[in-house]
């Protein structure tokens, strides 16, 4: 099983940058594109879907069936918390090295992603909610950054975003998910329709690819954090050392699988 740390050198191969951090390449990945290059990504990071959702409610993910995707069991990092987990995935280093190590946003200085595009001459795009740990902790970068109030919104420009083709990568964060389950549970009503949102918009967002990149060889993946687990009033929770907390799904898709 991987970790959500190959997130960050499995992208970085894919635009054929060498890889800066020691988690594997997942190879399964890059074989979704011939050559295993991609001149464009999607990274599409619901919050907090983990893999026993994702076995228990499989119908929920339907939308996402469509970019008939590559599907993942994959581990995450401890403490199970957004701003430690994204710091890991978008790095590809563990939290002891990439320095959050609890529930709190710094902006990170160790090399990422975005700093490995931004150095290569590519540009990046953040579309992120509010004071989420995506809108935070990879700040102050020369990259392009868009910011809303709703998820909703961060869709809205995600998909503007694609058909201008404008960057190299796209990562939108929707945490709508991780907010219903914390009232509501990870398998209450309002939760498993954030679920089932979050799936669909995976999916519109592929589709957009298909059109706005068309002629270019793309890669996507659904790629949450952390899991989740249910306490015992009722509400739901994450950042313990447990197999709902730390398995999650992530799926892949590409330009040769989504029409």
């Amino acid at each position: 099983m991987y970790n959500i740390r190959s997130v960050c050198p499995t992208a970085a191969a894919l635009f054929g940058l060498e890889p800066f951090a020691d988690a594997p390449v997942m190879e399964e990945v890059l074989s979704l594109l011939p050559g295993k290059r991609a001149d464009r990504i999607l990274l599409y990071n619901p919050d907090a879907v983990a893999w026993w959702i994702y076995e228990k409610f499989r119908a929920l993910f339907s939308p996402a069936f469509g970019n008939d995707p590559l599907v993942l069991r994959m581990g995450s990092v401890m403490p199970s918390v957004t701003p430690v987990c994204f710091a890991s995935m978008y790095s590809g280093l563990m939290p002891a090295d990439h320095g959050i190590k609890s529930y709190t946003k710094p902006t990170l200085t160790v090399k990422t992603l975005f700093d490995a595009l931004i150095e290569a001459g590519m540009k990046p795009a953040i579309c992120s909610t509010g004071t989420d740990s995506i809108s935070m902790i990879f700040k102050n970068r020369n990259m392009d950054y868009f910011i809303f109030d709703t998820p909703e919104e961060v869709n809205d420009r995600a998909e503007e975003l694609i058909r201008e083709d404008r960057h190299d990568l796209i990562v939108a964060y929707n945490g709508n998910y991780d907010g219903t389950m914390h009232r509501c549970g990870p398998e209450g009503e309002e939760s498993l329709a954030a679920l089932s949102q979050n799936a669909a918009a995976w999916r519109r967002l592929c589709l957009a690819a298909a059109e706005g990149w068309r002629g270019l060889r793309w890669a996507s993946a659904f790629a949450p954090d952390h899991g989740c687990h249910a306490l015992p009033d009722g509400r739901g929770s994450h950042g313990e050392d447990r197999e709902e907390d730390m398995n999650v799904v992530h799926m892949w898709t590409s330009s040769e699988r989504v029409n």
